[in-house]
């Protein structure tokens, strides 16, 4: 301990003046010992008075004014604790628990600014720092813990609250956080509860407040969309899931859930793009979230995105091995490499699910508009071109007019693999077949003039 110094009685009571300096002494002393037992108890508002009786009773003893600093930090009075370092120094040049003060002054200064500017990492370091040297300070301790929810820290957040609740279980901050981390968890109505529970006790409550009627809106909300979309009102459903996710961008898991929502019910409009969009929104927000990644494989499938689905759906798979999920990425991959040939149904113009007749039509139509005499009059380069397209028309009908060729190509063999050599055949060997006549088929005379009879009745 510090020495003590002469003791200044000038304002003390009368009684006092009969009190030698030892006596005053000896006094303060006692007083600052209770100080110290109350201290060491956590009872640092009686701590307080005892340390203020002490400096009463000897104003010039930095030690008093020192271990007051010390409550006050303790009591989050800091501004009163910074005046009484500030004194201790003045009383005595060696006193150092100033810088401390400061030190604390200067975190939670910049906690706030990090509060306002969203910065939750900043506020929680500047807590830890403060809490340091104010480790009872539940101030310091309820900011650092809405912070670590926000960040989505929920279990440490829970902790920080829980302590605090142990301690005091009437203490509205430490509600108003659990009921906060519950919430983030999209455990509304458990939060909803710790909300209310928090205005109980401390009816301006400004958070708590907001956060129990967020919660409430939220719920709501969702679950109107919930029911939209069950009586297949998917426009209504769509603006209903819009409006909740304006509710609380902070809410994580929810929104991360709404935007999910919000997709599947934009492939039922066939918004697909947006759909996509919004799977990838809720997977930035929640990369856990295997039902997104599923929705959005399904969207990319449906446009035709097989490397983005086989993708989605390897990450699925690594994530939960079953044979659902094994079975999806197969099919992506056997699509992807189906979308790496041909497609002989878009060369001839039709439907995967087109029919025998469907596919003879097809080909006449095609046939007919790529037949190289037709563009006899044509420059080189269209010539070879036409001729190109002519011999896919050729090499589309060879494969889906015959059953066996066509199931191979439909189930992703290879054909050539199988002995199919597609470039055996001659494409006007094909035509001269469907069209029939002897010595083939030619765009001069009469039967020219038939040929285009039949070529312009079918509306090419």
């Amino acid at each position: 301990k510090m020495a003590t110094e002469n003791c200044d009685a000038m304002n003390m009571d009368p009684d006092a003046d009969l009190l030698s300096d030892e006596e005053l002494e000896r006094e303060a002393e006692g007083f600052k010992e209770q100080g110290n037992a109350f201290y060491i108890k956590k009872d640092y508002a009686e701590a307080f008075n005892y340390y203020t009786k002490a400096i009463d009773m000897c104003p010039k003893n930095a030690s008093y004014y020192g271990n007051r600093a010390a409550t006050l930090m303790m009591l989050c009075r800091y501004r009163e604790a910074l005046e009484d370092s500030q004194q201790a120094v003045r009383l005595d040049n060696t006193f150092v628990k100033v810088k401390n003060t400061e030190a604390i002054l200067e975190y939670e200064r910049m906690a706030e600014i990090g509060f306002d500017k969203r910065d939750y990492r900043m506020v929680v370091f500047c807590m830890d720092r403060a809490l340091d040297s104010a480790p009872a300070c539940h101030k310091f301790k309820i900011l650092k813990a809405e912070c670590l929810a926000l960040l989505g820290r929920y279990p440490e957040a829970q902790a920080v609250a829980s302590d605090i609740l142990r301690m005091d279980s009437t203490n509205a901050d430490a509600l108003y956080v659990r009921g906060l981390c519950l919430y983030y968890e999209d455990c509304i109505d458990k939060a909803v509860q710790f909300f209310v529970q928090a205005l109980r006790m401390a009816p301006d409550h400004d958070k708590a407040r907001l956060a129990c009627r967020n919660a409430k809106a939220l719920k709501a909300k969702k679950e109107e969309g919930n029911k939209a979309f069950k009586d297949g009102n998917f426009e209504a459903a769509y603006d209903l899931y819009s409006d909740a996710l304006t509710i609380d961008p902070n809410n994580i898991k929810t929104n991360a859930k709404l935007y999910c929502n919000r997709a599947t019910v934009g492939s039922k409009l066939n918004k697909l793009e947006q759909a996509i969009e919004d799977c990838t929104k809720a997977i930035k927000l929640d990369e856990t979230y295997i039902k997104a990644y599923l929705r959005r494989a399904q969207c990319y499938m449906d446009t035709e995105q097989y490397e983005e689905a086989v993708r989605d759906y390897e990450k699925v798979y690594q994530t939960e091995h079953t044979k659902e999920h094994k079975h999806l990425l197969k099919n992506a991959q056997l699509e992807l490499k189906k979308s790496k040939r041909k497609d002989y149904y878009k060369v001839l113009g039709v439907d995967k699910n087109a029919t025998e007749d469907e596919i003879k039509k097809a080909y006449r139509k095609r046939a007919l508009l790529h037949h190289p005499d037709r563009h006899s009059g044509a420059s080189t380069e269209v010539q070879k071109e036409e001729e190109k397209k002519f011999k896919e028309v050729g090499e589309a009908f060879s494969v889906l007019s015959d059953p066996k060729k066509k199931s191979r190509y439909d189930s992703g063999q290879d054909l050539e693999d199988d002995g199919m050599n597609m470039g055996d055949f001659d494409a006007n060997n094909i035509f001269k077949a469907f069209f029939g006549g002897p010595g083939g088929f030619s765009f001069e005379g009469k039967l020219c003039c038939d040929v285009f009879r039949i070529y312009s009745s079918l509306h090419i």
